[in-house]
Formats: structure tokens, sequence, C-alpha cells
């Protein structure tokens, strides 16, 4: 019997640079890909920027689309599942949590500050100092400055002390921010959707190190996890691993 087989992306850093638009070749690999295995993205970012970068016919181009860890799940352009933050927590909680980061995103003393800070998304809430209203060059250098003074991984430890109760998983990926949502709701929530119906399920993504937020669906033990250092880097292995028939 063949195996069922199916290829979960990471979008940022893996199919395309960050938060840059995808390029031909890459659209070209997954069409390739997709003859021989199933494919699917899942991103932190909600599915309006899954379009903007992958395309407006994100939906059809791949098998399952996850957006926000899952919490927004697609199969074949149909809607599965819609999970929510606000529920789950409650709104005064919610509250608390935002107030206490506005509070401390005051005080962050950094080169420069644009807007949208807090982002509000269905299964979770992304926090930027700096702001994802910023420039490209903003953010590339706001990403310099973070890796050398720590800025997101000290707000992390913060908020983990502060909201212990709350049971929240706080997750740093891309350039210039990092996610917040409950225990459980990373990436692996959308394995749930997809683990009985495949033999193999490989993951591939380029912030695999512990504490980046592909980290527990790159060592979940349902999945095969793959580490890349780009776009290129990903076709690379996929033609290494499934190469076409002869």
């Amino acid at each position: 019997m063949t195996k069922r087989v199916l290829c979960l992306f990471d979008v940022d850093g893996t199919l395309t640079e960050p938060r840059k638009e995808v390029e031909q070749k890459m659209v070209e690999e997954m069409q390739r890909l997709r003859k021989l295995v199933t494919v699917g993205t899942v991103g932190g970012s909600d599915l309006h920027k899954q379009m903007e970068q992958l395309g407006p016919n994100v939906l059809q181009e791949f098998d399952y689309v996850f957006s926000e860890n899952g919490l927004v799940a697609y199969k074949r352009g149909e809607l599965l599942a819609v999970q929510s933050l606000s529920s789950h927590l409650g709104e005064e909680n919610l509250k608390q949590l935002i107030n206490f980061c506005l509070k401390y995103l005051a005080d962050i003393d950094i080169p420069v500050k644009r807007g949208t800070f807090i982002e509000f998304r269905n299964g979770m809430i992304n926090v930027s100092p700096i702001g994802r209203n910023c420039s490209q060059s903003e953010r590339d250098e706001f990403e310099k400055h973070d890796l050398a003074a720590g800025i997101r991984k000290r707000f992390v430890e913060v908020l983990r002390k502060e909201f212990a109760h709350l049971d929240l998983t706080f997750s740093i990926g891309g350039q210039i921010s990092f996610d917040v949502f409950p225990r459980g709701w990373d990436k692996t929530y959308c394995l749930r959707f997809v683990k009985v119906d495949f033999d193999e399920i490989h993951f591939f993504g380029d912030k695999t190190f512990e504490g980046g937020n592909d980290y527990e669906i790159f060592v979940c033990p349902d999945t095969v996890g793959h580490t890349v250092n780009g776009p290129d880097d990903t076709i690379r292995q996929l033609r290494e691993l499934f190469p076409d028939p002869s």
C-alpha cells in the first residue's frame, strides 16, 4: 500500500522570505510536490496575511490551509473549524493581559516605534514592540537590535511570570513580534485535523529552536521535522526527499 504522506509548511522564512510574496519557483515546487503528496500550510498569521504572501488562491493551491496555528482550519477550500481566544480566556482575563502589555510596551526604549503594537486574532494575540506598521527596513533593523538586546525574550519572561495562572504559551516568531495563546494552541493544534488521515506527516519550518513558533510541531512525535534556512533550502530539501518518479 502506498503511504499517505502530508507535507505541512510554515510560511515566513520557509515558503517565502519574511513578509514577502512567494516567488514563482516556490509556486512551481508546490505544484510539483502536490502531484506526489498532500500539501498544507500552517502559519501563525491570519488567513488574510497568508493570502497576501501566497496569493489569493491559497485555499485552492494547498489541500490544507491552517492559519493562526490551525485555530482557523480549511480543507480543500472549505472551512473546517474556528476557535476563539476570547471565549476560552474570558473577556476579563483578556483585558488584563492586553492592558499589561500596553503598559509594558509604553516603557520599552527602542530606536523607533510605529503602530499596531497588539493585534487580536481568533486564536491568539500578537505583540510587537516596534509595531506591525513598520517598514521592511525598520523590521530588519529591529530584528538585529532584538537579537543583541533580547527585547522580546525579556518581555516574554515577564508575561510568563505575571500570567502563569492562565496557562499560556508565548512563542517568538518572525522578525518583530511574539504570539500569546493558550497552552496546546501552538502549531500542533492543526494536527488534530489530519493525524488519522495520514501515515506520515512532514513539517518544514525555520523557527524550530526552543521558544520559536515552529518548535512544538517540529519536535512532536506525530511529525517528521525539518529545519530550513529559507525558501531555497526548502526547495532543495523537498527535491531530495520527494524526487520525481523516474
